[in-house]
């Protein structure tokens, strides 16, 4: 029965802790105890005595942790990713080059509306791939516009898809910057559970969800949110004005040079090497030799990247080891051969897959720490649906990615919010979320099926 079922109750567990927004590591780790107690000790632990029972029980919680860590170290390389982008995005972050390019780039925005919320969303994507800085250009962009938007009475739901696109769309198509993070994650977990690709192999068919993405973005800018939108001008707006006229007299120096270099090269380089923890490090050594950061200041920066990428990367370490957890609990068969009776063939079995990613990636707030758990469940049952290896990767590269757009708990919707609510005046829910998960979820899934029945 699927209530006695490992899996099945673990994810549960993790989603409902999640949706109630207790800690996202603790609610993997509980979850992930949850599966392997149920594995090995049952409910029926009990039957030869309290002492008996307990000391099987903690047994069980032994070998399950035990499990897990052994697990975690799936996700190292990932990990070390995670905080060598952080240091180079508070390297980046401790000068004034963001400024001064936002700068730069803001002379060329349109005064049209759709050109305007366009350019947004390309130098979102840029954040992803070229200067990997993820959400951290936001509150530095976003503020001083505000005004010109209130202007051209731009709907703010507009540019909040347009940043959301930005922040995601580039990391599920391609292998660049946070991509290569996105599809490593992807073709390690395929491995894990005897599905041996490349990541060519990868690239060639998550264009699929950017593409999907891409549709859902134009419907919101053309079409849903095109009408005018008042908003009123407050204290904020008149002294963003007195920072921009400031940000203007700012020059690029050694300092700024030197970060931008490092930069570049952590971007040549991983895609040369392809590998993002050897570029980032070779980034922040060119940084440190030119001086675009200070020799006495190492350390600071160091800790700034561990507090800005440092929880993310705990998350996705618990997240390999509780995907670990899952594939020795044994219920993974049980469920996969319940799922191929209900799904009716790889229609329902796709549609059914996609919709258990967006549940759990809802919950979790992040589509990178979800692969390893949805790996673990889909690459049995996909294989026994008849799907290719490109279909695969497909279903469970966009499983992942489905609910980052549209959780209150994402990034990618956390970002776009801190910037356009800076004066009080956009609600992360209704004026974020909801239009973020209806135009990108919705294609997402479209595109995930069709892209799966046909590959």
């Amino acid at each position: 029965m699927l209530y006695t079922n490992p899996v099945v109750v673990s994810i549960l567990v993790m989603t409902i802790l999640c949706l109630l927004r207790f800690n996202i590591l603790l609610s993997i780790l509980v979850s992930a105890l949850v599966a392997g107690v149920m594995y090995k000790h049952g409910f029926s632990g009990f039957e030869d005595g309290l002492a008996s029972g307990f000391k099987s029980l903690l047994d069980a919680l032994a070998d399950t942790t035990s499990t897990l860590i052994t697990g975690m170290k799936g996700n190292l390389e990932t990990s070390l990713s995670y905080i060598l982008l952080g240091a180079l995005a508070a390297a980046i972050a401790n000068t004034n080059l963001t400024a001064i390019l936002i700068n730069g780039i803001s002379k060329f925005l349109s005064s049209n509306r759709i050109n305007f919320i366009l350019t947004i969303a390309f130098v979102a994507c840029l954040s992803q791939n070229l200067i990997p800085v993820h959400i951290a250009f936001i509150p530095i962009l976003i503020p001083p516009l505000l005004v010109l938007m209130n202007k051209m009475g731009i709907d703010r739901r507009a540019v909040a898809c347009a940043l959301t696109f930005g922040l995601q769309a580039p990391y599920v198509s391609l292998s660049v910057g946070f991509g290569l993070l996105f599809h490593n994650i992807l073709k390690k977990e395929l491995e894990n559970n005897g599905i041996k690709v490349e990541l060519s192999d990868i690239s060639s068919v998550m264009w699929i969800g950017g593409a999907s993405m891409l549709v859902g973005l134009l419907l919101a800018v053309f079409i849903f949110y095109v009408k005018r939108r008042k908003y009123e001008n407050t204290k904020f707006e008149e002294q963003e004005l007195r920072e921009v006229e400031h940000a203007r007299n700012l020059k690029m120096t050694r300092k700024e040079w030197a970060v931008l270099g490092g930069a570049i090269a952590a971007f040549i380089v991983q895609i040369y090497a392809g590998s993002l923890p050897l570029g980032a490090l070779i980034g922040l050594i060119i940084m440190v030799i030119f001086g675009g950061i200070e020799y006495k200041k190492i350390d600071k920066i160091m800790d700034n990247g561990l507090a800005m990428m440092g929880f993310i990367a705990f998350i996705m370490l618990v997240a390999a080891g509780f995907g670990s957890v899952l594939r020795e609990s044994g219920g993974i068969e049980q469920l996969v051969n319940f799922a191929s009776s209900i799904s009716g063939g790889k229609l329902g079995g796709a549609f059914l897959m996609l919709l258990i990613g967006l549940l759990v990636t809802m919950g979790i707030g992040t589509s990178f720490g979800t692969i390893p758990i949805l790996a673990s469940i889909y690459v049995p049952l996909s294989l026994s649906l008849g799907f290719s290896n490109a279909a695969i990767i497909l279903l469970i590269g966009i499983a992942a990615a489905l609910g980052d757009a549209g959780s209150p708990a994402s990034d990618s919707t956390l970002g776009p919010t801190s910037g356009l609510n800076a004066d009080g005046q956009h609600n992360h829910i209704y004026d974020t979320c909801v239009p973020t998960f209806i135009f990108f979820n919705i294609p997402l899934m479209i595109g995930g099926i069709v892209g799966a029945m046909l590959l």
